[in-house]
């Protein structure tokens, strides 16, 4: 901030511009609540001026996710989705639920199912290809979007509510110091923000933290998703096929588990998710799912393919015992910002859209009272009378029954799902954040994870490069260490430098100097935002900001 402080008094003030909501963040939560507020105008025949930003180079380019998604909040939004070309092409057309030791696989029998899992009516996706969908149905109506401009500031009025955001300085080299092609940021206000960065945002983060808005609540828990996209076999493509996976190979006391799913085209989606509370510093979340993928019943998918796509992404998994309060003055977190994943289905996109347009419907009452900077308190009152809530509450012990290992967390979540229907009389609690349940290295032994063999397992960067991921050679490092003394005197010798296994992407590295001393190289160029890193650091010393617009992954379907 010092730095953007000296920018201000060289080359300020900026520019500002005027609306009466500014959305931060282009996927489905950020982009329904836009859509909702034109509706609404629309429909009344009066204006409100909606702007999106969007750090990625354009709608979709960030978005990651497995997906299956239930079109229950669409339908609200879009009642005539499927006429509007909606990219909800394949419906799912069976589920399976395997268990995985190391050379075995066993379905679990239907009526063992949690309904949960059950996925009738809804579709396999490229979540991506449905944010550039709803981006469009957003500009058709009036909405200004604007791509490649990451919100990097929030911005405060004299009496502490939310005035709008700015937008990152562009043009500044590594050092901080202005170039050639310096651009101030703009600032962006409106009488009502809504931030919906995802998982972990960025600014969400500072907007919990300034005004204590999970106080009271449980620590927020995470999962890390890493997803592949293959072309394959025309002969072992099933369209709409879901599978879900737990066991192998992690270990028991490990919360984890895979998805694969058969879009069109031939295509299948293929990932792994590890819950970020894991203890052992030595495990891997990238390796786990490239030893996944030669398991006996999954292999047989991918033989004779190609892989076509990578990336990574945090996922907020803590549910309605983690919920921070969703409104400030002047704002509201919405979608995976706040954290509406229903993590029992592995479903955060239509809880996204549906917080979405909870929030554009309170913003949208309030404008037209006159109102502005105040707290929107009908979005989460809504929210408490919702399907949504519903739904959250009935799933809220999933998470917590499965932290505490595979065979106790299956078979308490068995009698609380099926058993209680998601009713049993009482709930669980989360008691730690991810951060903290790091074990020493002394107390484990190292993985030895198989080389990869370039046809089904491959290394980091060789899927670093089909995410197309990219950030300007010479801009600020967007990955901040508090004390850059922390990680050789801390991290390294009782952790085993765990940043360099948790991050799915190789920006870590333990590397000697000249002197035969560590240090930490950090290959910010490679980050895929996924934000592990300012998760799972156990000294909470890496701290995720935004770098210069446009840059990152750029995903074309994932």
């Amino acid at each position: 901030m010092t730095e953007t402080n000296n920018l201000l008094e060289e080359y300020g003030p900026r520019e500002a511009m005027e609306y009466d909501v500014v959305i931060v963040g282009g996927g489905p939560a950020g982009l329904s609540a836009a859509i909702r507020l034109k509706q609404l105008a629309g429909e009344q025949g009066k204006e409100v001026s909606v702007c999106v930003l969007e750090k990625g180079g354009e709608l979709g380019a960030h978005i990651l996710s497995g997906a299956v998604m239930d079109p229950r909040a669409l339908n609200e939004l879009f009642p005539n989705w499927k006429e509007l070309g909606a990219p909800l092409n394949t419906p799912v057309s069976e589920d399976r639920v395997l268990f995985l030791t190391e050379t075995k696989s066993y379905a679990t029998p239907h009526a063992m199912v949690p309904s949960a899992l059950n996925n009738t009516g809804n579709f396999v996706v490229s979540l991506g290809n449905v944010v550039r969908w709803l981006g469009q149905q957003a500009e058709a109506l009036g909405v200004e979007i604007f791509p490649g401009f990451p919100a990097a500031e929030v911005l405060y009025n004299e009496d502490g509510s939310v005035k709008g955001v700015a937008t990152g300085n562009m043009g500044v080299n590594r050092h901080g110091q202005p170039t050639e092609n310096f651009q101030l940021g703009m600032e962006l206000h409106a009488k009502y923000t809504l931030f919906a960065e995802g998982s972990r945002g960025h600014l969400g983060k500072q907007l919990i933290a300034n005004y204590a808005l999970d106080k009271g609540k449980d620590p927020q828990t995470y999962g890390i998703g890493i997803k592949e996209l293959w072309e394959i076999n025309p002969a072992k493509h099933q369209p709409g096929l879901v599978i879900h996976t737990a066991g192998w190979p992690l270990d028991a006391d490990t919360y984890g588990g895979s998805f694969l799913y058969h879009l069109e085209n031939n295509q299948v989606a293929v990932g792994f998710v590890v819950g970020l509370a894991y203890q052992n510093p030595y495990l891997s979340p990238y390796e786990e799912f490239q030893r996944y993928k030669t398991h006996p019943a999954i292999r047989g998918f991918f033989e004779g393919g190609k892989r076509i796509s990578y990336g990574a992404r945090a996922i907020t998994a803590g549910g309605l015992q983690s919920l921070p309060k969703t409104v400030f003055p002047g704002g509201a977190l919405i979608g995976c910002d706040a954290g509406f994943l229903n993590v029992s289905r592995i479903k955060g996109s239509h809880g996204a859209v549906k917080t979405g347009m909870l929030a554009a419907d309170a913003a949208f009452a309030a404008l037209q009272e006159g109102r502005q900077y105040d707290e929107l308190s009908s979005y989460p009152a809504a929210f408490e009378q919702s399907w949504l809530r519903e739904e959250l509450y009935v799933a809220r012990n999933f998470k917590p029954w499965m932290g505490k290992g595979l065979k106790l967390g299956t078979v308490m979540t068995g009698i609380d799902q099926i058993v209680f229907k998601g009713r049993a009389p009482w709930t669980l609690h989360h008691q730690h954040a991810d951060h903290e349940c790091l074990r020493p290295a002394a107390d484990y032994k190292p993985i030895v994870y198989p080389k990869p063999d370039g046809k089904l397992t491959f290394d980091r960067l060789s899927s670093v490069f089909i995410s197309n991921t990219n950030h300007a050679e010479d801009q600020p490092v967007h990955l901040l260490l508090k004390n850059p003394a922390v990680p050789v005197e801390i991290n390294l010798p009782k952790f085993a430098g765990p940043e360099q296994r948790y991050c799915p992407a190789g920006v870590y590295e333990y590397v000697k100097t000249d002197e035969g001393n560590d240090r930490l190289q950090i290959n910010a160029q490679n980050c895929v935002h996924c934000k592990t890193c300012d998760i799972k650091d156990p000294t909470q010393n890496i701290v995720w900001v935004t770098p210069e617009g446009g840059g990152g992954p750029n995903y074309p379907n994932m």
